[in-house]
């Protein structure tokens, strides 16, 4: 397996492995990922050719993941941004990082980031491996470095080990990246109710009916933005939100007044989960959510022409509600294989 993750299933085994490294202990480690699940509908997942999936670099990488020594105060890890229970995201507006300093914008779901063709808000980034370095040396998250990083974690015996084992080296600014992007990768959320409907083995109940219905019509323009497997076109937009933002969106990559205020649009699998919403975190539930849609947004010089008044009835937006929730993978959010 070089470049394709092929479909496969979850195995729990215990993984016995034997140091690398001259004199080091032998060490064991009780789980282990031997493949990645690719659910139904979904496209095979890429991997570069020098980071192809393993194990190791899976137990690597979720050991990282979960690793405060990251930042540079050792107070918060990948982990501490992105939660299992909140669908590898935040709760809050703005996560806090490096000595309690907030984050400049809301933490984002990584769900399902093995399909993304760019990352970070603006789509700044082409790989994960190179986005995971971002955390790293931004100021109000990790401010760290990752030459720094590997010198901090060389006396950790068991990240050295697994590192020998995964990638033939030791724990390095080579490694450190891959390893993050390996375990991410495996992110893999497709089997909510949704899902389940599209297969047959579940039905959708009155009101999930009418708002799937209302969410791909013509009248609301939700599948527009958000559609295919991930339930996103990964296109950049504006929806709104203000006349004013204190944030350039894209235009911070490409400087163009065009992508002012414009934003990755963002998957909407596991939304139930993932609030507050938008890049601001300024939207606190799916209501105010639907309100904001509902009422055509408001005026900018950028704003897409998709957002326009719904005149919606109260009972057709709680029914697009009651949809959304179905996007809810709860075996995902509940799979043991990804807790610390």
């Amino acid at each position: 397996m070089l470049s394709w993750v092929k479909q496969s299933l979850f195995v729990l085994i215990p993984l016995f492995w034997v140091a690398c490294k001259k004199d080091a202990p032998i060490q064991k480690q009780e789980i282990g990922l031997e493949s990645i699940i690719i659910p139904d509908g979904f496209p095979p997942i890429e991997f570069p050719a020098d980071n192809a999936f393993t194990k190791e670099r899976w137990l690597l990488g979720k050991a990282l993941f979960y690793e405060k020594q990251l930042s540079l105060d050792s107070s918060v890890s990948c982990a501490s941004c992105h939660s299992q229970q909140f669908g590898f995201s935040d709760n809050v507006t703005l996560s806090k990082g490096f000595k309690q300093r907030l984050g400049n914008r809301n933490a984002p779901s990584i769900i399902n980031v093995a399909y993304h063709p760019y990352f970070t808000r603006e789509g700044g980034v082409p790989s994960l491996e190179m986005q995971v370095l971002v955390p790293i040396q931004e100021h109000n998250e990790f401010n760290n470095n990752i030459l720094d990083i590997a010198k901090r974690l060389s006396s950790n015996q068991n990240l050295q080990n697994l590192s020998y084992l995964a990638y033939n080296r030791p724990l390095d600014f080579y490694v450190i990246p891959r390893a993050l992007a390996t375990f991410e990768r495996s992110l893999i959320s497709g089997n909510s109710k949704f899902d389940q409907y599209k297969k047959g083995t579940l039905s959708l109940s009155d009101d999930e009916q009418k708002g799937m219905n209302l969410f791909f019509s013509d009248r609301t323009n939700c599948s527009d933005c958000h559609n295919g497997f991930n339930f996103t076109n990964y296109q950049f937009e504006n929806n709104g939100l203000y006349e004013t933002y204190n944030d350039p969106g894209r235009k911070r990559l490409t400087g163009l007044d065009s992508d002012l205020a414009k934003f990755k649009v963002p998957s909407l699998r596991n939304i139930e989960v993932t609030a507050p919403y938008m890049y601001d975190g300024s939207l606190p539930d799916l209501e105010a959510v639907i309100n904001h849609y509902n009422s055509g947004g408001k005026q900018h010089p950028n704003k897409s022409e998709k957002i326009k008044a719904l005149q919606l009835s109260q009972d057709e937006k709680k029914q697009i509600i009651a949809f959304l929730k179905t996007l809810t993978d709860a075996s995902f959010l509940n799979q043991s294989i990804y807790a610390p």
